[in-house]
């Protein structure tokens, strides 16, 4: 019988998960293929044609087809040996988030693997996405597709086709996302400690637990506009703790031009970039001028008050709020019983930036911040606090800095505390843990004077350099992104 669990593997080093090889893979769980339709019946009938070719047993899985409000609503299919459902939605503008969270709530089995309406599955694709699902129950399989054009191709001759479909189209020109394998090639196969890895997930080509999804709460149905639902999508689920998978030899053939994205869809992604930048809370994301604050911020920082007098908790949370970093949201833990704890919600409650709660419910209040970060109130903390103890995290999932009397500040990476949550295995099981060391104390008591004034200084200075490294960092990947955008337009413009 198959085993299905919480992933366990250090970062996102998928290569660690012991999985079967495709060729000796022995499927045994069912799985839902969910296909988003909107006004593209012929193209469809060549997708399930190319679905009648799965090596994956037929009674192992059903096919969901959403038409999302066609002008002709979309007929049940006939004559496909498939087990095909067709489900109608109405239209309400761009409905593909709305059409998979439909599909995934109608499938009858716990392993959904998503599929546009226009790709052409390779005979193994199903299997090669499922063997994963068969093992773990929160990984994303993020699939692989070239373009190549159909106009003369019918459902028969890619149903009857003698071998693979690249034999069917080895002698047609074919393209394959390049920005794709850029971002695979930058972040060495999704297994390198880049926290946007997140960036490479696509929606037509995508494998998932039922049950995961559902904890992630689905695609977000607010996109009603073409462009990056899949990406945020893609950072709630690796925020969350998902494993993403890339698996090549889950393989399509889309039909027709689109490895680069048209004029018409490159206007689109840019205004969608206001959107995902108050849902994506990664710096590449977002413009995070001084006093910018997003729906979801970056950083989530919860102040333990424990017994401290209510004037140490005030100086804290203040000193917070005025970090450099203005992207995050102090959380005080509350203390219904003390009657002197009402200056601070007054103090603090009207605040946008503030809320009340214990440091436990957290990672619940804020599931998709990128970072959280824990400090007793007993300390104070220096100038920029935040963006220190980012810096000194570098790409470790944990740094701390202990304070004695077993009390500490740390930084931690979401997605770790929610795959620990599912898994129970510790932090340090999960990746690099680092100790801010004390000749780098990010909190003092107070303003130190003489050689100790001497030595503050040089910190601060450190600081300062350390902040300006990040700021030329930001800058170049600015320039690379302007660079990016470049060399499209000038593609497009020799294509024309």
């Amino acid at each position: 019988m198959s085993t299905r669990g919480p992933t366990t593997v250090r970062g996102n080093d998928w290569r660690k998960v012991d999985v079967p090889r495709l060729e000796e893979f022995v499927p045994i769980l069912p799985v839902t293929v969910v296909i988003p339709h909107y006004e593209a019946p012929g193209a469809l009938a060549l997708t399930l044609a190319a679905l009648e070719r799965q090596s994956y047993p037929r009674d192992l899985f059903e096919v969901i087809v959403v038409d999302d409000g066609s002008g002709v609503p979309l007929s049940q299919p006939v004559g496909t040996p498939l087990d095909v459902k067709v489900i109608h939605q109405e239209r309400r503008g761009f409905g593909a988030p709305r059409a998979r969270n439909r599909g995934a709530r109608a499938a009858a089995h716990d392993i959904v693997v998503f599929l546009d309406c226009d790709m052409m599955p390779e005979a193994g694709w199903l299997a090669a996405h499922a063997r994963w699902h068969h093992v773990l129950s929160d990984a994303l399989t993020l699939g692989f597709r070239a373009h190549v054009r159909t106009g003369d191709i019918d459902p028969s001759s890619i149903r009857e086709r003698p071998g693979s479909l690249g034999d069917l189209f080895s002698n047609r020109p074919a393209e394959r996302p390049e920005w794709i394998e850029f971002h695979m090639a930058r972040t060495n196969e999704l297994t390198s400690t880049a926290d946007d890895i997140f960036r490479v997930v696509t929606s037509g080509n995508l494998g998932v637990g039922k049950a995961f999804l559902e904890s992630v709460g689905g695609f977000d149905e607010s996109f009603t506009q073409w462009g990056a639902e899949d990406t945020e999508f893609g950072y709630r689920a690796y925020t969350r703790g998902a494993l993403l998978v890339p698996e090549r030899e889950a393989f399509c053939w889309h039909q027709g031009a689109g490895a680069t994205p048209s004029d018409e869809e490159i206007l689109s992604l840019d205004l969608q970039q206001a959107k995902i930048a108050h849902l994506i809370a990664q710096y590449r994301f977002r413009r995070a001028s001084p006093g910018r604050s997003f729906t979801v911020p970056q950083f989530v920082v919860s102040v333990e008050t424990r017994d401290a007098p209510v004037e140490q908790v005030f100086s804290v949370v203040e000193r917070i709020l005025g970090d450099r970093i203005h992207d995050l949201v102090v959380r005080i833990e509350d203390r219904p019983g003390d009657e002197g704890f009402g200056l601070i919600r007054r103090h603090f409650g009207p605040d946008p930036r503030v809320r009340f709660g214990s440091p436990d419910t957290a990672l619940d209040s804020f599931p998709n911040a990128a970072f959280h970060i824990t400090v007793p109130a007993g300390a104070e903390p220096a100038e920029n606090f935040v963006y220190t103890m980012r810096t000194e995290l570098g790409g470790a999932v944990e740094a701390t800095l202990i304070l004695g009397d077993d009390a500490q500040v740390s930084i931690v990476r979401t997605w770790a505390l929610h795959r620990m949550r599912r898994n129970g295995r510790s932090i340090g099981e999960l990746g690099a843990r680092v100790s801010v060391k004390v000749r780098r104390m990010v909190l003092v008591s107070a303003r130190p004077q003489g050689w100790a004034g001497l030595k503050a200084l040089v910190r601060r200075v450190r600081s300062q350099l350390r902040r300006m490294y990040w700021t030329v960092r930001r800058i170049r990947a600015r320039v690379v992104g302007l660079v990016r955008r470049m060399y499209w337009t000038v593609r497009r413009i020799r294509a024309r």
